[in-house]
């Protein structure tokens, strides 16, 4: 594939100097409050744990929609993300409520199954209720240097989703050097991806200010080329406020402001929530 092939090798050093310059210019003050109130509306609130039980979730949605909260003009959430075999039931709880139906799917977190599973898999999430689909791409393949097996199966995949947005995790934690967290993201843009997404959250490192303005340079790029807006979503250690603007700092440094709303820019998250809640409650 011949954006992959001619994609130029990426200085680790040269990208760690752009992360330290975008960060200077992180908001304060008054600003930073408005902004995270904002970032409550980017989160994907999300539960991936082995011992979900419906109770669980259906506790996470009601949280989702509480927490909206005119007084002090707090947002609901983007939405809730969990395993596919709760979509039918985060459907129903969330129905009405303008929060997302989302689920991870194609053998979640390590995408090491059948493309055939894969495909009923996320079948199944979206006539259940899913709104959007993150997927994993299988990295085996991918750092095998079988392009266009893994480009297949996205695109198979993002044709299963019918209406819903598709996702796609490029677990960059697991890639070996930048130069592939950008190829990988050129790839599933090429594939049709409405989102691209850095970690499941599963492995270290997870979500990296690196491997995001990365990301962010790749979607720039494609953008240019074909005029299409990708979004992005970083997942995985995003527990804190001061590690949530970083990460919306270099949306906003190197994208710009048409990327800072929920339909191209999320936060895949479960701790985030509560401490931007109590930060917002103590001012």
């Amino acid at each position: 594939m011949e954006f992959i092939e001619n994609t130029p090798e990426i200085s680790r050093e040269k990208i760690e100097s752009r992360i330290e310059s975008i960060q200077e210019k992180k908001p304060s003050g008054e600003e930073q409050k408005e902004i995270l109130r904002k970032i409550i509306s980017l989160i994907d609130l999300t539960t991936l744990n082995g011992n979900d039980t419906k109770h669980k979730v259906r506790s996470l949605c009601q949280k989702a929609i509480e927490i909206e909260d005119p007084s002090l003009n707090i947002p609901k959430v983007a939405a809730v993300c969990v395993y596919p075999n709760f979509s039918s039931l985060v459907s129903k709880n969330l129905q009405g409520s303008g929060v997302k139906t989302a689920v991870v799917a194609t053998g979640f977190p390590g995408g090491q199954t059948f493309s055939e599973v894969k495909l009923l898999e996320v079948d199944k999430a979206v006539h259940a209720g899913a709104e959007e689909i993150d997927m994993v791409i299988s990295r085996g393949l991918f750092l095998e240097g079988e392009y266009k097996e893994v480009f297949d199966e996205i695109k198979a995949v993002k044709n299963a989703c019918g209406h819903a947005h598709l996702k796609v995790i490029l677990e960059t934690g697991e890639l070996e050097n930048l130069t592939q967290v950008y190829q990988a993201s050129k790839l599933a843009m090429e594939a049709g991806a409405d989102f691209i997404k850095t970690s499941t959250g599963k492995i270290k490192p997870a979500a990296t200010e690196t491997a995001f303005l990365v990301m962010t340079d790749a979607i720039k790029e494609h953008y240019k080329k074909t005029g299409i807006k990708t979004g992005i979503k970083p997942a995985g250690g995003i527990s804190d406020a001061e590690t949530a603007l970083h990460f919306y700092t270099i949306i906003r440094e190197n994208l710009g402001n048409e990327w800072l709303n929920n339909d191209l820019f999320r936060i895949g998250a479960s701790r985030l929530l509560d401490n931007l809640i109590g930060i917002l409650k103590a001012k």
